[in-house]
């Protein structure tokens, strides 16, 4: 019994076992991941608890476990290089100082930092969440973890990974590629079971986020040069990015940690001349040939890293993340490859790095239980918090929006309302987790409209080029789609081509290249959405319904009520539907001139 005990500040306090453990990571797209008995309970973005985009310190999200649970086992603390974030007069580590603080843990035995293991979090949420027995894991990645050796000056970084898998022995490196802003000259050598690179190259996600910063944006908006992509074409005179697997530094410049830089001084296509700072530069040639080159070069250096940890680890199964796992137009370039080989690929849907979270509490979990394999539930990406959505919750706050409310609203009310031209928001049960919207937090619309992509895009405020997702009734998706021997695609984490005549059946949701971006629907999977999406197919013929994120641009998903209200008031939107209520909320924007 005496071994339970601990004593804190000179009070002595008992350890009871509860079977949480909590997980949270700290950098950019900050978050946290709670488990019970290696199950997990709910997994959040900080971003979606204080509306800042990629917001860091997920100390609302750390908050937020209050809601289950008033203790906790263990916190696994994630990062890419040690806190230095401390409390006044205690000293201690802000993570630690709050859960210590709101009763989570009564002493730091309770605790672990895995910032030098970045990697490694990235590789344990994909392949414990995968539903494989065994598997590689292949982590592609701005800048992980940062270690240091001895004859450097400076600290290396992480760019990729592999790792070899499974229940027993857990997750293991095999090969790392590491960088630095050099000059270095490429180093080779082994230690134990992993071959280790270190050279003064950038990696692929840093070519990726450069070419993103030449293009007007942040390094971490790399999703835009992604939908720029297309736009672009194959120039001569703009040779290949990637020289033998890795990046040319004479074309991509480092400033590890953040991004990198384009060389435009040794490249004359690349001549700036004329340009000012008024400028759209997504139409300029010159950036959208640049991102052509970093989308169609990364993607194929990427397929011959999967290529590779397949062939390293012995194994037909392999997991991707990192944040180049998100990357959903490379997804679905390998698929044609890997289909050829018998490889078997799972793309982390959680790959940035709020993913790190779950991977850092479900690696616990799995070192303290080898053997024990835990399978992800059906729940799909559905992970937030649980919401108490009642008529209460919703009426209470109609006053403070202006917005009004019909009830018994009928699934076909619904479609009838979007095939007069309007958008109309969905708000049910819990928060999607990662990037995308899957019928929880979306903007309906009609993908038959011909103008509808300019249409929504104008509405939410984002960039004339940016594509927009398709849900789509599994049971008719292959005659839609051509999704490369793939079943489903129920994360949407692939952009897929459409069959002949499909684009001209739904334009709204078809990019200039004549893919989507889509998730595949059934009935167990979310009732509500498959419903509403068959009403679609019911009216229209069409089983697809325009689907993209509820948020405006710049700006999180909704996580709450209150979110969602304040965004149609923010916005064009009109209407709001909760189907669990059977429910809409009316919020005119035309009143609000």
């Amino acid at each position: 019994m005496l071994a339970n005990l601990h004593v804190v500040r000179g009070v002595l306090v008992n350890h009871k076992k509860t079977g949480y453990i909590l997980g949270i990571a700290r950098g950019h797209n900050a978050g946290a991941c709670l488990l019970k008995d290696g199950e997990i309970v709910f997994a959040i973005e900080e971003e979606r608890l204080t509306r800042m985009k990629y917001d860091g310190a997920p100390l609302a999200s750390i908050i937020k476990v209050l809601d289950y649970t008033d203790k906790i086992d263990m916190m696994i603390i994630s990062h890419t290089q040690p806190s230095k974030a401390t409390l006044d007069y205690t000293g201690e580590d802000v993570y630690i100082g709050l859960a210590r603080k709101i009763g989570l843990i009564e002493d730091t035995s309770q605790v672990a930092m895995v910032d030098e293991q970045h990697h490694m979090q990235h590789a344990n949420a994909a392949f414990y969440r995968s539903g494989f027995d065994e598997a590689a894991a292949l982590v592609v990645d701005g800048a992980g973890s940062e270690l240091f050796i001895e004859g450097l000056n400076a600290g290396i970084w992480e760019f990729e990974s592999i790792f070899k898998c499974d229940y027993v022995k857990g997750v293991n490196p095999l090969y790392k590629n590491f960088g630095t802003n050099g000059p270095l000259e490429t180093r080779r050598f082994v230690d134990g079971d992993c071959k280790f690179v270190i050279s003064e190259k950038p990696g692929l996600v840093k070519a990726y986020e450069a070419v993103t910063e030449y293009c007007g944006w942040a390094a971490i908006e790399a999703g835009k040069t992604m939908g720029l992509f297309p736009y672009g074409k194959r120039k001569d005179g703009l040779q290949s990015l990637v020289k033998n697997g890795f990046i040319d530094r004479s074309m991509i410049i480092p400033t590890i940690p953040s991004g990198a830089k384009v060389n435009t001084l040794d490249f004359p296509y690349l001549d700036e001349h004329g340009e000012n700072e008024d400028s759209d530069l997504t139409l300029l040639d010159n950036r959208r040939d640049l991102a052509y080159r970093v989308q169609v070069d990364t993607q194929k250096a990427v397929l011959q890293l999967i290529i590779k940890a397949s062939e390293m680890s012995g194994s037909k199964n392999v997991v991707l993340s990192g944040g180049y796992g998100l990357n959903c137009v490379a997804n679905y370039y390998y698929l044609t490859e890997l289909n050829k080989r018998g490889i078997n690929l799972y793309v982390e849907p959680i790959s940035n790095d709020a993913g790190t979270a779950i991977g850092a509490a479900l690696g616990h979990y799995h070192d303290k239980n080898p053997g024990k394999a835990v399978r992800p539930k059906d729940e799909g990406l559905y992970l937030g918090p649980i919401q108490d959505i009642n008529e209460d919750a919703v009426t209470s706050l109609l006053d403070k929006y202006d917005g009004t409310i019909t009830k018994n609203v009928s699934y076909k009310d619904v479609i009838d309302m979007i095939r007069d031209k309007n958008i109309v928001a969905l708000y049910q049960e819990r928060c999607e987790n990662g990037p995308r919207a899957l019928g929880n937090r979306s903007l309906m619309f009609d993908a038959t409209m011909k103008d509808g992509k300019d249409f929504v895009n104008l509405i939410k405020k984002r960039e004339y080029f940016r594509p927009f997702a398709a849900s789509v009734l599994q049971e008719d998706v292959h005659e839609w789609f051509d999704l490369r021997g793939m079943e489903d695609s129920p994360s949407m984490m692939y952009a897929v081509n459409c069959m002949p005549g499909v684009a001209e059946k739904i334009p709204a949701v078809i990019h200039v290249d004549g893919t989507c971006r889509i998730q595949t629907v059934t009935k167990e999977q979310n009732e509500h959405w498959y419903n509403l999406i068959n009403e679609f197919k019911s009216q229209t013929g069409v089983p697809a319904l325009f689907n993209t994120s509820f948020n405006l641009g710049g700006e999180p998903l909704v996580e709450t009520i209150d979110d969602a209200m304040r965004t149609l008031y923010n916005s064009g939107i009109d209407y709001m539907y909760f189907p669990k209520l059977e429910m809409m909320v009316h919020i005119p924007h035309n009143d609000r001139a």
